[in-house]
């Protein structure tokens, strides 16, 4: 653990605040679950909660069965990180924060397809090597969860096709994130 030398009271309600700089740094957004733990030193951790978080076993499946169909490499995120991938890329990418741009598309809610525009959606900052083809945010119940993503070292074009399978499994694990 990396101390901030930062102190915060928590008042009569039993709140604290935690500090901007730490919202920024650890992208907490206004309405983020965090989880909550304690350890046997009496410390208190708050843990960034993910709803997709326990989808990783069945979003890997998800995405393996769309490499082995597709030219793609293909991945599902949570809010922040990659969390499910197969295809090339995978040890670079797993586990990677996602980048401000597919950050920004969650926050538009519609699906973003490479149209051959000179400007790429990087995957995750710092590594340029991967790009979105497409980006199909995952929906449930008006929240975004995450994105459905077709990613490629070689600025392809996607088909209808495989526009479609973005927007089908994004849709369905949505719902499935419903029951």
């Amino acid at each position: 653990m990396k101390a901030t030398g930062i102190v915060r009271r928590i008042d009569d309600l039993g709140r604290v605040v935690i500090p901007k700089e730490i919202r920024r740094t650890m992208r907490i957004r206004e309405g983020d679950p965090l989880e909550i733990y304690t350890t046997k030193d009496g410390e208190v951790i708050f843990k960034k909660y993910s709803l997709l978080g326990g989808l990783e076993d069945f979003a890997a499946q998800f995405c393996d069965s769309m490499n082995k169909t597709t030219d793609y490499t293909v991945a599902v995120t949570d809010r922040d990180t990659l969390i499910a991938i197969a295809g090339s890329g995978k040890r670079e990418l797993m586990g990677k924060q996602i980048s401000p741009e597919l950050e920004q598309i969650m926050e538009d809610r519609s699906i973003y397809q490479y149209a051959g525009e000179p400007r790429l959606v990087f995957i995750s900052e710092g590594n340029d090597k991967f790009s979105a083809s497409l980006a199909a945010p995952i929906l449930c119940e008006g929240d975004v969860l995450g994105l459905v993503l077709f990613i490629s070292s070689e600025q392809q074009k996607p088909t209808e096709v495989e526009y479609k399978l973005a927007e089908t499994i994004s849709s369905f694990l949505g719902r499935h994130m419903e029951s």
